[in-house]
């Protein structure tokens, strides 16, 4: 894995324009992805990530021509998910510019998809997003964390903890861990629980929800993060990704 801490910008997006809310209610424009996209790799971001947030939920196919207008600007990794099923919605993710895929609802509801992918495509293709929190009500496990689909809409009752070792076994290349207790909430990082995944997995974390100021980002990455992602952040232009990478720095982190 790369020993430079890799700053990500999130567009989520919902009917072709990026939005952003908290625990993914309350949607509010954020503008056009494509001059998101342009913006955010001119401002040096290391990767963009692309999530449809209504497409598992409303049972939509990823917007391909959105996905593939925003790989035309940028050349910087594009990772891609929401609504993706099966490997043939890979395939055609990777042919319209993505260079990794997220999965989350297909990969609950059937855990071989990950190793489908991984032996077709390659680990490294493989992104499994994770929209965690912490245990409410009747559901309890072992961790106190637990898996939630539907935008953080739906309880599971899985433990995050053991899907995650689960999913780098069954060849998941990196895992987006978004916290949906800190989600939008620019509060900081959930620390905890990112502790708690890097204990368990080797591969990639990317910690993803609650970035609010930049003296956020430092500690995701000294609990065990090897990325940090944010969203509203950026897009409302509280801070830039230079601003990000400046604070890292002198933290003694490497940065690109």
């Amino acid at each position: 894995m790369s020993l430079a801490v890799r700053v990500i910008p999130c567009l989520d997006v919902d009917a072709g324009r990026v939005v952003k809310g908290v625990h993914f209610e309350n949607l509010r424009d954020a503008g056009d992805p494509v001059e998101l996209a342009r913006e955010y790799y001119r401002q040096g971001a290391d990767e963009l990530t692309f999530l449809d947030v209504t497409a598992s939920s409303s049972h939509r196919q990823t917007m391909i021509d959105v996905v593939s207008r925003t790989a035309e600007q940028i050349f910087i990794p594009l990772t891609v998910g929401g609504g993706v099923r099966t490997p043939e919605d890979v395939d055609s993710l990777l042919r319209c510019g993505a260079d990794k895929v997220g999965v989350n609802t297909a990969a609950i509801n059937d855990p071989t998809l990950i190793s489908r992918v991984a032996e077709r495509f390659g680990n490294q293709v493989l992104v499994l997003s994770v929209d965690a929190r912490r245990e409410k009500g009747e559901q309890h496990t072992q961790s106190g964390f637990e898996v939630t689909t539907m935008g953080g809409r739906k309880s599971t009752g899985i433990d995050a903890i053991w899907w995650v070792k689960r999913a780098e076994e069954l060849g998941a290349g990196e895992i987006l861990l978004n916290s949906m207790d800190a989600d939008g909430t620019q509060d900081g990082f959930d620390l905890e629980m990112i502790r708690a995944v890097r204990r368990e997995v080797s591969i990639p974390i990317i910690a993803s929800g609650g970035a609010g100021k930049v003296e956020d980002f430092p500690p995701a990455i000294e609990a065990g993060a090897n990325a940090v992602l944010a969203a509203s952040v950026f897009h409302y232009g509280k801070m830039t990704i230079g601003d990000v990478k400046d604070e890292l720095r002198r933290h003694g982190y490497t940065v690109r």
